[in-house]
């Protein structure tokens, strides 16, 4: 019996021996060379998992998970699981989500994020964002259509043929998905243009004056005079004349260039909008009003809450301004002591010819592009979830909610409860924070899905909306977006002349005269082309080339 005990003693220590050396050789190469996160987080074996294009991956796991999702847009304030709708997605996918929203500049937090070497596991940049092209070409981001070959093929049955080809690249490869992405040929069939953009007044303001015409610069200068002369103040705080829109880069150059309809090329080729002369007309316009003090530059240097309380107390008269950014405040003003207060789109500056506006509508480039970063220890989830979202499912999803509990089927239709609809139509903040749908949500937002079961806008909506729409120009969102991105010397030579003009915009605003403000222009062209100017106008000529190709596909 001794000698047995021995040997089944001896059998057990070589059999620790064995597992505790075993052990170690699995451990020592933890330091040489560590596995690529597509195979340390797999909840199942890629083996066992049947895969079709045709049948949504994520329903095969849904355990809990969480996702970081950083959305670049500073003003973001929605948050993921305290809304109902969030709850029930997540309950339902088993994805949780960690909303994170820049602190300042979207474009820098994620270059420091790149540098970092730690991003977060989704990404939404504007399109039109620098911070993309260096995400895409620096290999911190996935490729979707790999993702989706290895762990989700029912991906590219749900995003979209169009709209993965337009953001293909070179390498043949797509490494984002945009939200509200149009093409033009959708937009002539369906009627929806996404188109946004409107030049807005106070509407008990603009009638009391007896309807100005803010469409010439005698009309608008003569307005802005009127403002002054009667109504400098409203319930016992000054009103502000004017507000633009994203300030210098946006606002008081795109922006006011669609108003006056400047064209994007001549004869085929890019044209320089900048050097338009009814462009350079209503900028001089512009500091005319400032030297007579009709406005101040409160609409340059106004921080987003300055703008966001001075908006809620309908303290602004004339705005270019997004119709979209308006669709919260004005039932709230139509609905307070003074239901005139909101705010209603009319014709705003237009050019020497008094051509309507031209402005822009949806495109294919959309409007936030949504990203899967190399930081992602779940790629197989991340990609089934984008899955989820761009299907037709998970539009109704994030967009109505649970069916029962804030819409029923009516007549074959979707239709809100009647308490979640009067949210909708008086008090959206509460809609968004308390039930987290309708556009709550809108980093994987498909129009050409959801816009079919929005309800009839309010009147004081839906009149901003229809006067966008009636002056979009809605082949030309293929100009969106032309200007070069990322880390090349073209797109370094943008970024230069960009950062520079917007230092420029508030001397020509403030010249002390006509003189003062030529001077300052002509300075400005000059730094312009040592910029390198003219390497930007061959990309963009280059690129509108390619995009028309792209069209023609």
């Amino acid at each position: 019996m001794k000698v047995t005990r021995n040997k089944q003693y001896m059998a057990i220590v070589l059999a620790v021996i064995l597992t505790l050396s075993m052990t170690a050789c699995s451990n020592s190469g933890k330091n040489e060379a560590k596995p690529t996160s597509q195979t340390t987080n797999s909840t199942t074996p890629q083996a066992e998992v049947t895969l079709s294009p045709d049948e949504p991956a994520w329903k095969q796991d849904t355990s809990p998970v969480d996702l970081t999702w950083f959305v670049g847009a500073n003003w973001y304030g929605q948050t993921w699981g305290d809304s109902v709708n969030s709850k029930y997605i997540t309950e339902k996918t088993g994805v949780n989500i960690k909303l994170e929203v820049p602190s300042g500049e979207a474009n820098e937090q994620i270059t420091l994020m790149m540098t970092s070497g730690k991003l977060p596991d989704l990404i939404s940049m504007g399109s039109w964002e620098t911070a993309i092209k260096k995400l895409w070409e620096g290999d911190h981001v996935y490729a979707l259509n790999e993702l989706a070959e290895q762990y989700d093929p029912y991906f590219f049955k749900v995003a979209g043929d169009g709209t993965l080809k337009w953001y293909r690249q070179e390498n043949g490869n797509t490494y984002g998905v945009p939200n509200d992405s149009f093409s033009p040929n959708l937009m002539h069939e369906t009627g929806m243009t996404a188109a946004n953009q409107t030049f807005l007044v106070r509407k008990d303001l603009y009638e009391d004056m007896g309807k100005p015409d803010l469409s010439t610069p005698d009309g608008f200068l003569g307005a802005l005079q009127l403002l002054k002369d009667q109504y400098s103040e409203y319930k016992g705080q000054p009103i502000s004349p004017f507000f633009s829109m994203g300030n210098v880069p946006y606002g008081m150059t795109e922006y006011l260039q669609n108003l006056l309809a400047v064209p994007y090329e001549k004869d085929g080729k890019v044209y320089d909008r900048m050097t338009d002369p009814d462009y350079i007309t209503w900028l001089k316009t512009f500091r005319t009003a400032y030297e007579r003090g009709l406005i101040n530059v409160d609409f340059l240097v106004d921080s987003d809450t300055q703008v966001e309380e001075k908006t809620n107390n309908a303290r602004y008269f004339m705005q270019i301004r997004e119709w979209t950014g308006m669709t919260a405040v004005n039932p709230l003003l139509a609905a307070s002591a003074n239901p005139e207060s909101y705010y209603i789109a009319v014709d705003g500056p237009q050019n020497s010819k008094g051509d309507t506006a031209k402005l822009f509508p949806g495109n294919m480039d959309g409007w936030m592009v949504t990203m899967i970063s190399k930081s992602t220890e779940n790629p197989e989830r991340a990609i089934r979830f984008l899955s989820y979202l761009a299907s037709e499912e998970g539009q109704r999803d994030v967009f109505l909610g649970k069916e029962g509990e804030t819409w029923e089927m009516v007549d074959g239709k979707p239709k809100l409860t009647a308490e979640v609809k009067e949210l909708l139509d008086t008090d959206l903040a509460k809609l968004e924070k308390d039930y987290g749908i309708m556009d709550t949500y809108w980093m994987m937002r498909n129009p050409v899905i959801v816009n079919q079961w929005r309800p009839e806008k309010t009147p004081v909506i839906k009149q901003m909306e229809d006067f966008a729409n009636a002056q979009a120009d809605i082949d030309s969102g293929i100009y969106k977006g032309l200007d070069p991105q990322g880390d090349s010397e073209v797109a370094v030579a943008w970024t230069r002349i960009s950062q520079n003009w917007e230092e420029v915009m508030p001397e020509l605003i403030t010249a002390k005269d006509e003189a003062a403000f030529d001077k300052i222009f002509e300075s400005f062209l000059d730094r312009r082309l040592g910029y390198g100017f003219d390497k930007v106008m061959e990309y963009r000529q280059a690129e509108l080339d390619v995009r028309k190709a792209k069209m023609a596909e």
